[in-house]
């Protein structure tokens, strides 16, 4: 299926070098190949490969090509200041792509050599908003059951999807963890990993976990981050104007794949809207350069509210996710009459649309269809 980014990821191209990060499997190889069609002269070199690997590390693509794709590049020792060297020496007419998942996205956390030479693009699991755009008979239930990623969404029934799902899991955990960081209790990540399935949507304790598995709060924010570098988690803070008062906060756990959430489907509604938006300010930021960020809110006295969007620290849009109830939430009324803030809430079983004050109520399918990405 097509992909939304592509367009702008061919036009970011002609401009400066292009990195695209996002979990494994989730079609960024596709992706690029799909993207070297609009090249008459295009070289696909994967890190992985041996050949491939000789290549790059001597540089020996022909002088004529046009797109040079770089893929798992930062398996590569000092990957960084070679791709910087291939980037300040390449001739004009010669555009690179980079693609990677764990460690290409972690570069950023420690000091960044490549400023000013790139434009980052984040590919996530597919939404409704860009399925809807392939002309498939696709709908929000089976993206419910089995999530957003290619394999999975395509399968011809949910034997395979689970299959892919299953080995998917134990290849990260076993393979990319190891590559990632020197750990061997696959049991207690694995364990904490279980527990996070079955606690989608609501805040999340270290203390608590820690006690279910038996090891330190420590150990649980580490494996958590962890699984947030993999892209298997993602976590959605409360907002504060005190962006280090949010970091501190307990924060909400939800899934890149839907198809891992362990609940009903109100649960999993919620879980595939939080990726839904997700992709959507990642979409603002990434290719607007707009600095939107989601969050949820929560006051002291335990009023929350699912989702909020936030533009340049200032909330924009609450969002409360629903499966069949078409009142307005209380916790949307309160946070719009004391902050003023407007507020949808996305029902994924509803008849009829309708409006009371600053509160929508809508339906979470054709809302999700809507978005950018």
């Amino acid at each position: 299926m097509e992909r939304t980014q592509k367009k702008y990821i061919i036009n970011d191209l002609k401009k400066k070098m292009v990195l695209i990060t996002g979990p494994r499997q989730v079609g960024k190889t596709w992706l690029s190949k799909d993207i070297a069609k609009s090249f008459s002269n295009s070289v696909y070199l994967n890190y992985d490969s041996l050949e491939d690997r000789k290549i790059i590390k001597n540089e020996a693509w022909i002088p004529q090509t046009e797109l040079l794709i770089l893929d798992e590049l930062h398996k590569m020792a000092g990957w960084k200041n070679y791709i910087k060297g291939v980037y300040d020496t390449k001739p004009d007419h010669m555009m690179i792509l980079v693609t990677g998942s764990a460690r290409l996205e972690a570069f950023r956390q420690h000091g960044d050599s490549l400023a000013g030479r790139y434009f980052r693009h984040r590919l996530l699991p597919f939404s409704l908003s860009e399925i809807s755009l392939n002309a498939t008979d696709i709908d929000i239930h089976h993206c419910l059951s089995r999530g957003g990623f290619p394999e999975p969404l395509l399968a011809d029934n949910d034997i395979d999807a689970d299959r892919w799902r299953m080995q998917y899991i134990d290849g990260l955990i076993r393979t990319d963890i190891l590559d990632f960081e020197k750990i061997h209790d696959f049991k207690a990540i694995q364990l904490v990993l279980e527990l996070l399935k079955t606690r989608v949507g609501s805040p999340v304790s270290f203390k608590s976990i820690a006690e279910d598995v038996a090891i330190s709060p420590n150990t649980v924010k580490k494996y958590i981050e962890i699984l947030e570098s993999l892209y298997i988690i993602f976590r959605v803070t409360p907002f504060s104007t005190n962006i280090a008062r949010s970091i501190l906060k307990e924060p909400k756990i939800y899934f890149f794949d839907t198809g891992m959430v362990e609940g009903d489907e109100g649960i999993q509604f919620e879980n595939f809207i939080s990726v839904c938006l997700l992709k959507h300010v990642y979409g603002k930021n990434d290719l607007l350069g707009q600095p939107f960020t989601l969050h949820y809110l929560r006051t002291k006295d335990g009023v929350e509210v699912d989702f909020c969007i936030a533009v340049k620290n200032k909330p924009e849009l609450m969002i409360e996710a629903k499966r069949s109830d078409h009142h307005p939430s209380r916790s949307l009324t309160n946070f719009n009459k004391r902050y003023g803030i407007p507020g949808i809430q996305l029902v994924l079983h509803l008849k009829h649309e309708k409006q009371k004050n600053e509160i929508k109520i809508l339906n979470g399918a054709k809302y999700l269809h809507s978005l950018m990405l």
